[in-house]
């Protein structure tokens, strides 16, 4: 009946998928504690070297012939007797506890929990690695992956304001006090250009001081002093007048008593305050311009995050009202102050804006990537057993051997952690039911050796 069980079970998976691998490593069926004559019909065949079997005859990668496995075989996926080996009946050196705590006994006895003590057999390895049979590990589900090297990738992401670059902000202002006469067909939100003029105004400073250069350049420098001409030129400097009045007036040597106010950059109009006939007083804000071609987006992350945000990492932002529009920059600036009240810090990020889709005060979701440069050596998160003050994966030696060892990480990101030491290269690990066999007795046995180190 056995043999008719695994007859059907092998075909049934071979028919979908060619052959069958136990385990994910290293399992094989175990084998009878007597061997019985290899005779009566072929029951499957199996691989030469690895637990891989099929209901019909095939070829290994290396084009070796499968090996045929007779009823009279006998295989089983049961997990063979305790003392069941072919020499007879196993030596039991002693008894272990079977929660894994360092308490040994020369006889059987039980816990305080009512379960017995696991015997060890002599020749069983105490080496901090654990053997589980073939159908132990079908029945776990065990399956492992390799520890490989991979550029970890970590998305951080947080909400965000568009606001302006301050080194491309302006605003208009006089030196001294003015009246309007007129304004520009100017508005909030118009774009202007350098040297475009505003508004025009007239300031009887600034007429005294345009005489007085004009004096000097007709002649009348005596009534000035020998510096005279420097000096009166220099006041209008200081009164920021524009180069192109100045150019004028000494070219013609006649004082305009009003003058057009140009526009100091290219940019967009953020506010107006000018009003024609109004009387503006020195330092009166009357524009505010910027130039919206780069701007600024701010972004508020949380402390825990931080850490994983550094300089010159690229950031992707999209507009909250138009998420499938996105803007590639660089993490510029990261202040050096948290905010008590939402544990967070604000992160500023550099991007272009050529078409003007953002705008000052725009909501925006930003994705940065805070990824390692280069390639680390890494396992899935799945394989490591964290007790809060030991981290622990286990090590699939194969043929069902499996070793639990520490390990200290590092990033994670993708599904994936960083493994900075306790294993190497190519290691397989477990990755699936990694706390069912930490559940089972013979784990906790290999894991004596840590508890045995820190009860000491």
């Amino acid at each position: 009946m056995r043999q008719a069980i695994v007859v059907a079970t092998l075909a049934a998976i071979a028919a979908a998928g060619g052959g069958y691998l136990v385990g994910q490593r290293g399992a094989a069926p175990s084998q009878p504690a007597t061997s019985q004559p290899a005779s009566g019909p072929v029951l499957y065949w199996r691989h030469p070297d690895q637990p891989r079997y099929a209901a019909a005859p095939q070829h290994t990668d290396d084009h070796r012939a499968y090996l045929p496995v007779r009823a009279g075989e006998d295989v089983s996926f049961d997990d063979p007797p305790a003392a069941a080996v072919a020499g007879g009946p196993r030596k039991i050196l002693y008894y272990r506890n079977p929660m894994g705590l360092p308490d040994t006994s020369k006889v059987p006895k039980k816990d305080q929990m009512g379960m017995d003590y696991v015997p060890v057999y002599d020749g069983e390895a105490d080496d901090g690695s654990v053997r589980l049979t073939a159908a132990k590990i079908q029945k776990l589900g065990v399956q492992s992956a390799p520890a490989e090297r991979r550029r970890l990738g970590r998305v951080v992401r947080a909400a965000g304001v568009v606001a302006v670059d301050e080194r491309r902000a302006s605003v208009v202002s006089l030196r001294f006090d003015a009246w309007i006469e007129s304004v520009a067909n100017v508005t909030t939100g118009d774009t202007v250009r350098q040297g475009q003029p505003l508004m025009r105004v007239y300031g009887p400073a600034l007429a005294t001081d345009a005489a007085q250069y004009a004096s000097v350049l007709a002649g009348s420098a005596a009534a000035y002093g020998p510096t005279g001409a420097k000096g009166a030129r220099q006041r209008l400097e200081n009164l920021a007048v524009p180069a192109s009045y100045i150019a004028a007036l000494e070219r013609t040597r006649q004082v305009a008593l009003s003058l057009d106010w140009p526009a100091p950059r290219d940019g967009v109009v953020l506010t107006r305050s000018a009003v024609e006939g109004m009387k503006a007083p020195a330092g009166e804000v009357l524009f505010r311009l910027a130039d919206l071609a780069k701007v600024w987006v701010l972004a508020d992350m949380s402390e825990t995050d931080l850490p994983a945000v550094a300089l010159g990492q690229t950031a992707r932002v999209r507009p909250r009202g138009d998420p499938d529009h996105a803007f590639t920059g660089k993490v510029a600036l990261i202040y050096p102050q948290i905010n008590k009240e939402t544990r967070t810090a604000r992160v500023r990020i550099e991007l272009d804006n050529p078409d003007l889709v953002l705008k000052p005060d725009m909501y925006a979701e930003v994705e940065i990537d805070s990824g390692t440069g280069e390639a680390v050596l890494t396992v899935p998160d799945s394989a490591v057993i964290d007790s809060g003050t030991r981290q622990t994966v286990i090590v699939d030696r194969g043929e069902g051997r499996f070793e639990p060892k520490s390990v200290v990480l590092g990033r994670r990101g993708n599904g994936y952690v960083e493994i900075r030491d306790g294993i190497d290269d190519g290691d397989w690990l477990v990755v699936k039911a990694t706390f069912l066999i930490d559940a089972e007795s013979n784990l906790t046995s290999a894991l004596r050796g840590l508890t045995a180190g820190d009860a000491r």
